[in-house]
């Protein structure tokens, strides 16, 4: 458990994360909205162990967080005028944004049907890890079917030893999941979880008609809520 609320004095605890990370380890880190459980987006191995860890599946692949707006090109296609403009408007913070997957990527995150679920954390702690280790692969930090972790003891009470460092900076600002934004169908956006971004904050910047109904005809293109 490394201590990790205090800009001055993280250092050590982000350069162990790193470290782990760079191992193909498992960490447990803060985010705006609850502790996520992540490894290396683009170490096969390592996105295993945390699904392993997890309990879950390959059908449930974890989203990915980046440290700004900039790296979505990088790892995206497609990307609709409205999914970006969400991007823009939400980034950093608690909107998960699913678009389809550059086809040339080196990584396994399990069953993605050729999409990725991005997200930017509102954290500085997270942010600033991401910075040196790049896109992580990164879920909830709770076992598959109990309450997403707080806390970092929360987190360690379920994960226990699958966890390499745990990162603790207090209690999770939000204390709720990320809202989540298909954006890989062509008649519009689909939001497929309720989340931290109210659903009139999305509809103030895009506008009602650029979302799908989720009872639409192939609005359920491009995956499933990955949290």
């Amino acid at each position: 458990m490394y201590p990790c609320s205090d800009p001055t004095t993280w250092g050590p605890s982000l350069d162990a994360a790193v470290h782990a990370v760079q191992r193909n380890e498992v960490i447990v880190l803060p985010t705006d909205t609850v502790y996520g459980v992540g490894a290396d987006a683009f170490a096969p191995n390592a996105v295993a162990r945390l699904l392993a860890a997890k309990g879950r599946g390959r059908q449930m692949p974890p989203p990915v967080l980046i440290p700004d707006i900039r790296t979505v090109d990088g790892l995206a296609r497609e990307v609709p005028k409205s999914a970006r403009a969400l991007m823009e408007h939400f980034w950093p913070g608690a909107l998960t944004v699913i678009v389809f997957a550059q086809p040339s990527l080196a990584w396994d995150l399990g069953d993605t049907h050729g999409t990725v679920a991005l997200r930017v954390p509102d954290h500085a702690a997270a942010r600033a890890l991401l910075a040196r280790t790049g896109p992580l692969a990164v879920t909830s930090a709770n076992k598959t079917g109990q309450p997403a972790a707080t806390t970092a003891a929360d987190a360690e009470a379920q994960l226990g030893a699958s966890v390499a460092v745990y990162l603790d900076a207090g209690l999770s600002p939000l204390g709720l999941s990320s809202t989540i934004v298909d954006a890989t169908h062509p008649a519009g956006l689909r939001i497929v979880r309720d989340g931290g971004v109210p659903l009139a904050d999305i509809i103030s910047v895009v506008g009602e008609d650029a979302l799908l109904s989720s009872t639409e005809p192939g609005a359920d293109a491009g995956g499933e809520p990955r949290k």
